[in-house]
């Protein structure tokens, strides 16, 4: 009694294998020909074609990000040094060019002002002195060396307030208007351009050296599109192609621009940067926002079929040729580029010159389905 219980149930064991293999199997097309007869051939009202060579164009699907040129980045520093006495800069925050963005500082601003002032005091003294005996050592009453010396001192004095004014108008003071009435002992820093903060690295009451960066701006008039593009596609492109270019978060918002850059070199991944020049800028296109781009490449002559020839049956593409009257052969293809309804062929030698069924392709494929499903 044993044995038969597990006899039975071993044979339903099988018998639930051998349903479940039948379940998963695809279909298999017994035949590739089809045979239509003369009612069939009447009512499928078939068309057929011929492959033709159009021009096509294929997109070239590269990705990148929002950056910004060097030269469209400022670094800003006191070249003097001091302490932060008061800045408004955050991130995000829009400058217009000349706008205050901090006020920095130091007794050596002082010391500095008061240097060039008292130089410049001391100029008329020298001068006069340098005249008299030039005067003086042209009717022989005084000696060379009286008068050298007196040249040296006028010459080093117009130096020292050169160097001293320099020092001034680097500091961004204004010598024109500098007096022992209005000496500072701060000094005021302003934004080079219009544009936007990136970075603000300091705090007020900090002090900072000269070689600090104590915020870095950004200028948004030259913000491109780097793309990465593999060695394989680089010969595809060239100078003021045509881009249009989205964002995963928002696909249906185009921004269309042109090439402008294209690498001479290769990385490790073998692949370039190419940059390209929006059209429009977008403020909200931020440097470092991936973004996806779509470039039209060149075209090229290729044979084409309509789309409505072309039936797909198992992951794979196949058309139907004509052998007679009423009999189709159905025959896998090597799809291309689809553009503006017609699809390229690549294996097109086995198609040249032979009738192809356009209209009612998907009629003869439903009857070898049909055929291999009885």
């Amino acid at each position: 009694m044993k044995y038969s219980i597990l006899s039975i149930s071993l044979l339903l064991l099988l018998a639930c294998n051998s349903k479940n293999k039948t379940e998963g199997t695809e279909t298999v097309l017994e035949t590739t020909t089809v045979t239509l007869t003369d009612a069939q051939l009447k009512n499928a009202a078939l068309e057929l074609v011929q492959v033709q060579q159009r021009s096509v164009s294929s997109i070239l699907k590269l990705n990148g990000r929002i950056d910004v040129p060097p030269q469209n980045i400022v670094s800003i520093s006191v070249p003097l040094g001091g302490y932060l006495k008061s800045t408004k800069l955050l991130p995000g925050m829009h400058l217009r060019k000349g706008e205050v963005i901090a006020i920095i500082e130091d007794q050596q601003y002082i010391q500095l002002q008061q240097d060039y002032l008292t130089a410049k005091a001391k100029i008329g003294f020298t001068e006069a002195e340098y005249l008299r005996q030039k005067e003086l050592n042209e009717s022989k009453a005084s000696s060379d060396k009286v008068y050298q010396q007196a040249e040296a001192e006028f010459r080093s004095q117009k130096i020292l307030i050169s160097a001293l004014g320099e020092k001034l108008k680097l500091a961004g003071i204004n010598t024109n208007q500098l007096t022992e009435q209005n000496i500072t002992r701060s000094i005021q820093l302003h934004s080079p351009i219009d544009g936007y903060v990136s970075k603000v690295n300091v705090n007020i009451g900090k002090y900072v050296a000269p070689t600090d960066v104590l915020f870095e701006l950004i200028n948004p008039t030259d913000i491109h599109l780097a793309l990465t593009v593999f060695e394989k596609d680089v010969n595809k492109l060239f100078i003021g192609q045509k881009i249009v270019s989205y964002t995963n978060n928002d696909p249906e918002n185009k921004h269309y621009g042109d090439i402008i850059l294209i690498g001479k070199d290769l990385g490790p991944d073998r692949s370039t940067e190419v940059h390209c020049h929006f059209d429009d800028y977008d403020k909200t296109l931020i440097p470092g926002t991936y973004m996806n781009a779509d470039v039209e490449v060149k075209n090229k002559a290729a044979w084409v079929l309509p789309e409505d020839a072309v039936v797909r049956f198992e992951n794979k593409q196949y058309v139907f040729v004509k052998k007679t009257e009423k009999t189709f052969e159905l025959l896998e293809i090597q799809p291309g580029v689809s553009e503006n309804g017609f699809t390229e062929i690549r294996n097109d030698e086995s198609l040249q010159q032979k009738q192809i069924v356009s209209k009612g392709a998907y009629t003869l494929l439903m009857s070898l389905k049909n055929k291999a499903e009885d």
